[in-house]
Formats: C-alpha cells, sequence, structure tokens
C-alpha cells in the first residue's frame, strides 16, 4: 500500500492523535488498537474529560466522516439508523441516511438510550449495515463506533445487555489530564484548540487495508494458548462467573494483534495479550450488577498468577 507497512501507519494515527489528546497515551493506544482490531470502543468516564475530542480526531486522521448521536430516553431508532422522507416531486418515498452512517460515530451517553434503541445498534455494530423496510444499507468502510456511558445507576439510564456489551472490543477509561497536560490544553498546544489542524495521516482504503493485514499477524502457538488460559481463569473465576464467552477469546487475540501493530510489531507477544486483557474483558464479565473495579481487580490477579510463556 503504496510502500507503507501497517505499523507505519498505525504509528502515524497514534501521533496524530497525541497532538490532540494530551498526557493520555495509554488511551489513545487503546483507543487505535479497537479500530485497527476491527471493533469498537466504549469509555466509561464523567464529561469533559476528552471523548469527544477522541472521535473527532480519530475521523480527522483516517481522512473519514464523523457522526454523532446524543442518545436520550426518548431517541428512536431512527434517529439513529435513518428514516424513510417523502419526496413531493415524484410522489416516492426514499431512504434518507442516519448519523450512524459515518467512518466514526460517537454515541454518547449510550445508556441513556432505551433498550429498544440501544438494539438498533446490534446490527451496525456487529454486520456493518442496517436493514429498513426489506432494503439492507451497507455502512462506510471502515466503520468505527466509540460510545459513552453514564455511571450505573444514575437517574434515567438503562442498563446495557450483555449482547450489546460483547459488541465492544475494549473499554477504557480517559481519566482527567495531569497539570502538565492541562497546562498545554491552557496554552492552546492541545484539546479543541489544535483539533482543526489535525491533517489525513491515511486514507480510508488504505486503513481498510492495515485492519485486513492486522487480522493475519503472526501469532505464535504459545501465545495462542496464553490467551486460552486467561480466558479459562474467568470462567472459573468465582467474582466473574459464569466467565467471558468464545466471542471474547477471538476479540482478545484480534485485539492483541492490533497492539502489536501499534507497538510496531510483525508478531503478537504474551505482552500485547497483558497490555488488552484487562480492557477486553472488563465489561464483559460480572453479570449486570458488576462493579467495574472489583471485576479489574479479579482480572489483575489472574493475569499475575497465569504463567507467561517465554518468547
Amino acid at each position: 500500500m503504496s510502500g507503507q507497512t501497517p505499523q507505519a501507519i498505525a504509528s502515524l494515527l497514534v501521533e496524530a492523535v497525541n497532538s490532540t489528546i494530551r498526557g493520555k497515551p495509554d488511551a489513545v493506544r487503546l483507543a487505535c488498537t479497537a479500530l485497527l482490531a476491527g471493533g469498537h470502543l466504549l469509555v466509561n468516564d464523567v464529561p469533559g474529560t476528552g471523548k469527544t475530542l477522541l472521535a473527532k480526531s480519530l475521523a480527522l486522521a483516517i481522512g473519514g466522516t464523523f457522526g454523532r448521536v446524543q442518545c436520550t430516553p426518548d431517541l428512536l431508532p431512527s434517529d439513529i439508523t435513518g428514516t424513510s422522507v417523502y419526496q413531493p416531486n415524484n410522489g416516492e418515498w426514499s431512504f434518507r441516511p442516519g448519523p450512524v452512517f459515518a467512518n466514526v460515530v460517537l454515541l454518547d451517553e449510550l445508556n441513556r438510550a432505551s433498550p429498544r434503541t440501544q438494539s438498533a445498534l446490534l446490527e451496525p455494530m456487529e454486520e456493518h449495515q442496517v436493514s429498513f423496510d426489506s432494503t439492507t444499507y451497507s455502512l462506510p468502510a471502515p466503520f468505527f463506533c466509540i460510545a459513552t456511558q453514564n455511571p450505573r445507576g444514575q437517574v434515567g439510564t438503562f442498563a446495557l445487555p450483555e449482547s450489546q456489551l460483547d459488541r465492544f472490543a475494549l473499554t477504557i477509561s480517559m481519566g482527567l489530564p495531569d497539570r502538565e497536560a492541562e497546562r498545554q490544553i491552557l496554552r492552546g498546544h492541545g484539546g479543541n484548540a489544535v483539533v482543526g489542524n489535525i491533517v489525513s495521516v491515511t486514507s480510508l482504503d488504505a486503513l481498510t487495508w492495515t485492519i485486513a493485514q492486522v487480522a493475519s499477524l503472526h501469532c505464535a502457538d504459545e501465545v495462542v494458548e496464553y490467551i486460552l488460559d486467561l480466558v479459562a481463569a474467568t470462567r472459573t473465576s468465582v467474582g466473574l462467573t459464569p466467565g467471558v464467552s468464545p466471542r471474547v477469546a477471538v476479540s482478545l487475540l484480534a485485539c492483541s494483534r492490533a497492539h502489536a501493530v501499534v507497538s510496531g510489531r510483525t508478531f503478537v507477544t504474551p505482552e500485547d495479550v497483558q497490555a488488552v486483557f484487562r480492557s477486553a474483558c472488563v465489561h464483559r464479565c460480572g453479570g449486570e450488577n458488576h462493579d467495574l473495579a472489583a471485576v479489574w481487580a479479579e482480572l489483575t490477579e489472574i493475569q499475575s498468577r497465569i504463567q507467561v510463556p517465554r518468547h
């Protein structure tokens, strides 16, 4: 692809997003990892920590389109996917695409949307298409969702079902910037002040090619067995019952491959698996009422006791 390697494209992408998201290199790396893995990203955080900026920065860096949905209890599925519009000039109805028809889509406060509206996102996120009036419309490629949610138990929120949570490859928390990063933002060297300066560092075709290359990155048998050991441990942990599904194991491998590319490697190491393991599993186990902090601690304990293969 014009002489560029997947590792070079990933490096340019991370650098571009880091120019606006100051002081959060780990969050940016994981966001780019989810994108290159062909998955989606769930962000648990308070307002004002850069979630919208992250989505806009990614869209600009890949030269793609950006869509945003502000979720509310009265939001309808058609407000996201699209609806039919009457054309008086010819007396026909035509489909008007919703904001989900973009390369990067921000679903802000997703758990404020009703369960009916949440379920309308299952097909787009899994199959990259929208079905309407017996017609299927393909979403643009690549397609990447970044969803945010409010803390559990807040008034006016609906818990995301497991089927919805399972569509997200990784969960991250942006967190508040440190003093130096915040100083840079105040001085106009980060944040919204510079997001308009981001230029496309790759093309959509090149990114689609990169995602395909990531999916076939070499992963040694020992690393695959390590992933299986970690997954199996979640299923025997009392605090994580019933553990993660086989879909999570597949997603964990995909994210490990993407993290290897983001790290500049042509093969997967156990360190790549460790870098994404907790973020890939924390939202997918523990039941409906799980405490994210407690689940994270349990996953940390599992990761510390499972033997790491030599490489």
